[in-house]
């Protein structure tokens, strides 16, 4: 392995990563599987991504591409080098209203490129929920489609060519009339032309296996289109060229109500004639607190464009009257909509815990159907659930016959694992029997690709093999995903976990008090990746500052569970990459609100930190920003903040302060108020104030420590703007004050954080 990371140090530009932090943040992705890479490399360029093939072709190393991490079948983990693309081929290379052509680099997150089209006036057309945090290259790997697929289809929909390095280390321009086609593959695909005709399902998400039916004479010998979803199999994306569509001037939400996810699902495609953008399906169980939503146990979200508001509307409102709905709802403000659909793209995280808080996990992420079977389809799938005693909860892209469901699988056990693999092998059979697609969005990786022969046929499969071989001889891309894959029940994440709870300080009693189950609930949907605020979203600000993955609440759970694993992160508690790793966590609690499946990373970050010092010295910032709330207070009953101020401002000594308190000698120190928050509210509560009403609902601010010492000017901001909002404040009862103004009880009361 040294002399593969030398080789590869020689040759590239971009960083080269074999230590423990680098593997141990890709040794998964968004599914239930885990592989420990060798290395990973951030490649700079082509030249690097060239550089890195012919050196792991030497050292027969396999080479995996990754983007954001998201992948739910497990084909952006592997065994040899990882090549990260977030890190610097991350960008709009080109774009051009004119031809509304843009063309990209494999890391550019989905939202950037929305960011650069929209002033134009468009649009890319596939938007997955993980929008935020998905990367094109990624997209083009699945053949991603997004909740707009019935209007703009899937990603190789909206591919005009590619810019590709083979498995030989050729560089290819890929496109139509067999452009760029590697030497063998034309003649691969005339030799069977009878049997791509008639053997692949005509169906709108048509994922699962090699798309080798686009290279037929009749649909323009597709070479780009062909190798959208190879899932990085066939060649490695360096660089592509993609069709962006018109933005809709305006607008409209319709969420209609049904009585069950069955009756949504039968009315779906029914939908369709009337043109909508999307038509979305979820069933009341997905949805903790459905008050936003109209009356019912499911709803479709169905979106209507316009000229204007009116028209998009209108639209909205001609679906509500043709449906056969219990309830409905149409929202035009777009805040109000994009609250809506925060419901909906939550749906991946939140599906991960029963109504119960019980675990369930993908595997069966997003088979398809034709539109019009989606409900039969349903049925049979949830009589194939209560066969085999299991439980999940539907949702998806209805309009399209793409399901998405998080099963509780128990894959803790030989038995439950045992379960889950005769769960698959039978529905496959239904699914094929229903003449769907055993993957819809996500791709075949390992979840399914074993389960290929059911849908596609021995002969099929073996074409696809030997396409595998046209393009990449050695096997050195992405083996065992695809062709020639891994069994479905093996290499799975959770089977490296401790099988009895570790000691802990924490009581966790929403995980059984198991410390393991509180950082298995990351599944890796990475809304912590997110790099621009959204509304009241704040998740993760480190990863925002830094760009990091190892400073992302998904990469901190990442090694925290390699430090349980103890296979790759060999010291437990004591281990300095997962105390690194934290150490720019702020404990904001940010995950704990905005994470799907409320990861609380700011008490793993506690319980790790009480283990890793236990019975070591801790470092001076523990100790001068773990008690600064007790300093704080000392100065603001001594009211010596005007002299702290002042010795402050004397260099020698603020130096001396900060060498002592383990703090930076960058940072200044902060100016302390000479009157706190709190006496700022006694004295206001004391005399009456012009416009302060006595009536309204009661809500509780709870004044923190920066508020109550160093900037009390944002807890009177907050007094000021809940009070014109006709709200009656008050401080807990734990805040002390000399007088008892505004100790009133928060019984029936709201809160909110000062």
């Amino acid at each position: 392995m040294r002399d593969l990371e030398a080789a590869l140090r020689t040759a590239v530009r971009g960083e080269v990563g074999f230590d423990v932090t680098s593997r141990a943040l890709v040794t998964m992705d968004a599914s239930n599987y885990r592989r420990v890479p060798m290395g990973v490399v951030a490649p700079h360029d082509a030249d690097d991504v060239a550089a890195v093939l012919e050196v792991c072709r030497d050292h027969m190393v396999p080479v995996v591409a990754r983007g954001g991490g998201t992948s739910i079948a497990g084909q952006a983990t592997g065994t040899g080098v990882v090549l990260d693309f977030t890190r610097h081929m991350n960008k709009v290379v080109s774009l051009d209203p004119g031809t509304r052509t843009a063309v990209v680099q494999p890391g550019l997150v989905l939202d950037r490129l929305q960011d650069a089209a929209a002033p134009h006036g468009l649009r890319f057309g596939p938007d997955p929920s993980t929008h935020s945090r998905c990367t094109l290259g990624g997209m083009i790997g699945n053949n991603s489609c997004g909740s707009h697929s019935v209007a703009w289809g899937t990603t190789a929909d909206s591919v005009r060519e590619l810019e590709v390095i083979s498995g030989c280390g050729e560089r290819l321009r890929l496109g139509r009339e067999w452009a760029g086609a590697p030497e063998g593959l034309r003649e691969l695909v005339e030799g069977d032309l009878a049997r791509l005709r008639t053997g692949f399902p005509e169906l709108p998400r048509r994922i699962s296996g090699y798309a080798l039916d686009a290279l037929l004479p009749e649909k323009g010998a597709d070479v780009a289109r062909s190798f959208c979803g190879s899932e990085g199999t066939l060649g490695i994306l360096t660089e592509a060229a993609v069709r962006l569509v018109e933005a809709p001037r305006a607008r409209a939400l319709a969420v209609l109500a049904y009585p069950d996810e069955s009756a949504a699902a039968e009315a779906a495609a029914g939908l369709l004639p009337y043109g909508p953008l999307t038509v979305e399906g979820m069933a009341a169980d997905l949805v903790p607190s459905p008050t936003a939503l109209p009356a019912g146990g499911a709803w479709l979200f169905v979106e209507t464009d316009g000229e204007s508001e009116k028209e998009a509307r209108a639209r909205a409102e001609a679906i509500v009257r043709a449906a056969d709905v219990v309830d409905a709802l149409v929202v035009t403000d777009p805040a109000g909509q994009r609250a809506l659909w925060r419901i909906r793209e939550d749906a991946s995280g939140t599906a991960t815990r029963m109504p119960d808080g019980s675990e369930a996990w993908p595997g069966w992420e997003d088979c398809a159907v034709p539109p019009a079977r989606l409900g039969a389809y349903l049925r049979d799938f949830r009589a194939l659930l209560t066969a085999h005693g299991l439980r999940g909860t539907p949702y998806g892209h209805f309009g399209d016959g793409c399901i998405h469901v998080r099963i509780d699988f128990d894959l803790l056990t030989e038995a439950g694992v045992g379960r889950f693999r005769r769960f698959s092998e039978e529905l496959a059979e239904v699914v094929v029997a229903h003449g769907g697609s055993l993957s819809g969005e996500h791709g075949d990786g390992q979840a399914r690709a074993e389960l290929l022969p059911k849908m596609y046929g021995e002969e099929l499969v073996g074409l696809f093999e030997r396409a595998k071989g046209v393009w990449d001889p050695d096997d050195l891309l992405n083996p065992g995903m695809l062709v020639r894959p891994a069994p479905l029940d093996s290499n799975l994440r959770f089977a490296v976990l401790p099988r009895e709870p570790v000691d802990v300080a924490f009581g966790y009693p929403a995980d059984g008090g198991d410390f393991s189950a509180a950082v298995r609930r990351c599944v890796g949907v990475a809304k912590c990746r997110t790099t621009s605020a959204s509304g009241s979203a704040v998740m993760c600000p480190s990863f925002r500052a830094t760009g990091a993955e190892e400073h992302s609440t998904r990469g901190r759970a990442r090694l925290l569970h390699e430090m349980l694993a103890g296979e790759l992160v060999t010291d437990g508690w004591r281990s300095t990459e997962v105390r690194d790793a934290l150490d720019l966590c702020l404990a904001c609690k940010g995950c704990r609100s905005d994470c799907p499946v409320e990861v609380d990373m700011a008490t793993y970050k506690a319980e790790f930190l009480h283990h890793h010092y236990e019975g070591r010295r801790r470092p001076a910032a523990h100790h001068s920003m773990g008690r600064l709330p007790e300093w704080l207070r000392l100065v603001a009953r001594t009211r010596t903040a005007s002299l702290v101020n002042a010795l402050a401002a004397v260099p020698p000594l603020a130096w001396a302060a900060k060498r002592l308190g383990g703090i930076a000698p960058e940072r200044e120190i902060p100016r302390l108020a000479t009157r706190t928050f709190s006496r700022w509210w006694e004295r206001r509560r004391a005399k009456p104030v012009e416009g302060r009403r006595e009536g309204g609902e009661l809500v509780i601010l709870w004044p923190d420590t920066f508020t109550e010492h160093l900037s009390p000017s944002v807890g009177q901001a907050a007094v000021r703007v809940l009070e014109a909002a006709g709200l009656r404040v008050a401080l807990p009862p734990t805040v002390r004050m000399k007088t008892s103004a505004g100790a009133e009880g928060a019984g029936g009361s709201k809160g909110a954080g000062g």
